[in-house]
């Protein structure tokens, strides 16, 4: 039975709590004062009989200890993710939190926490990042019976900012097209038509290809991690197939007839051969190629929104947007692009005015004597409403 017991030792007395935990060991902890005592007993008592009760020895791991058997977990992980783990980790939470206990890491030091990541000026995207990153690793000391709760809850994260998304007008991006190198001139078509992800597009292979009937196969992607180039799936880990307007379709053809090797060659490469790496073409031939052709400053992703832009301005579904960009779920899709639909539901309106402006000009109101109801016969069915 759980009880409290009085110890004197060079004249100072403590009190130590008894009790048993659920295995059946027993377990002690000492207290200056009974009353704390009892207060720890009767809240083991309670958290026992919730099945809450934790071992305090096992919260005792340091969180820097913990977060590192967590990150052996995750080899499952493309390589850019982990890699953005272990930065986030290294930078922004180990710091901090790095030496606590995790059963010693309360809601208030998560608060405090966060709001000096905001007040150093990080951005609340990377808050955000970091907050859930950290909420996974206690939510797995949950799981393994270390902590009781993960004080990562009910914790108000910065808002994010409402960006617009920057695309291209039909004019820019034929700008676009004619000053850029047009070694690349094939490749800025197809990310600004069938939508990929710049990884997607320069991992793209020749056996992908199916322009018999102008479709690609997106099954994979490529990333590069500090220097380190990895190929593995898409983003969603789902292959889709993206359909090519026939211009960019003929295009793409002349572009495959030069190129020397087999199914599994890389559609678009760079200049002196090998894989397209993003900080090499952002750097030596977007920037430039927007300078010279007198555009604003955007991210190569910008032709992945001037795809989603397209495809809005000439009516498509959402569901088929959301298929063509390989979103996970239409909620990305309506949040990030819903915005651009305003234009086309102003546009439909015009059409419906159009298609029944004669249907619905002429229409008297149905109060008014002038509208009668007439049987045409007497062996009709039904009755025919006639203006008169």
């Amino acid at each position: 039975m759980a009880h409290v017991e009085k110890r004197v030792r060079r004249g100072s007395t403590s009190w130590r709590a008894r009790y048993r935990s659920p295995d059946g060991s027993e377990r002690s902890r000492t207290f200056t004062r009974r009353i704390d005592a009892e207060k720890f007993l009767a809240r083991v008592e309670v958290d026992k009989a919730q099945g809450s009760w934790v071992d305090p020895e096992r919260s005792k791991l340091r969180f820097d200890e913990w977060a590192q058997r967590w990150m052996n977990t995750t080899s499952h992980l493309k390589p850019k993710t982990i890699d953005g783990y272990e930065s986030l980790l290294r930078s922004r939470i180990l710091p901090t939190l790095g030496r606590a206990p995790i059963g010693a890491i309360r809601p208030i030091d998560i608060r405090e926490w966060l709001s000096a990541l905001q007040a150093d000026g990080l951005s609340a995207s990377r808050c955000r990042a970091a907050y859930h990153l950290l909420g996974s690793i206690l939510r797995t000391a949950v799981e393994d019976g270390r902590i009781a709760t993960s004080p990562c809850i009910g914790i108000k994260l910065p808002r994010l900012p409402q960006v617009e998304m920057r695309f291209l007008q039909p004019a820019e991006l034929r700008d676009l097209l004619a000053t850029i190198d047009p070694h690349y001139r094939v490749f800025v078509q197809v990310l600004a038509t069938g939508g990929l992800r710049f990884g997607e597009a320069v991992a793209l292979r020749v056996g992908r290809c199916d322009l018999g009937r102008s479709r690609l196969v997106v099954a994979e992607s490529l990333a590069e991690v500090s220097g380190t180039l990895h190929f593995g799936p898409p983003k969603t880990h789902q292959r889709r197939v993206v359909h090519l307007p026939r211009v960019v379709r003929e295009n793409l053809a002349a572009h495959l007839a030069v190129i020397d090797g087999g199914q599994s060659t890389l559609v678009f490469q760079a200049l002196r051969g090998g894989p397209i790496r993003y900080s090499n073409f952002y750097r030596r031939v977007w920037k430039p190629t927007l300078l010279e052709a007198g555009l604003s400053d955007m991210g190569i992703h910008a032709l992945r929104h001037t795809c989603a832009a397209m495809l809005i301005a000439q009516g498509a579904h959402p569901k088929a947007i959301q298929s063509h960009l390989g979103h996970q779920s239409i909620t990305t899709t309506l949040d990030r692009y819903g915005h651009l639909f305003e234009d086309v539901h102003e546009r439909l309106a015009e059409r419906v005015d159009d298609a029944y402006s004669d249907v619905f000009s002429d229409i008297e109101d149905p109060r008014s004597p002038a509208l009668t109801s007439t049987v045409t016969s007497p062996d009709s069915c039904g009755t025919d409403w006639r203006l008169r």
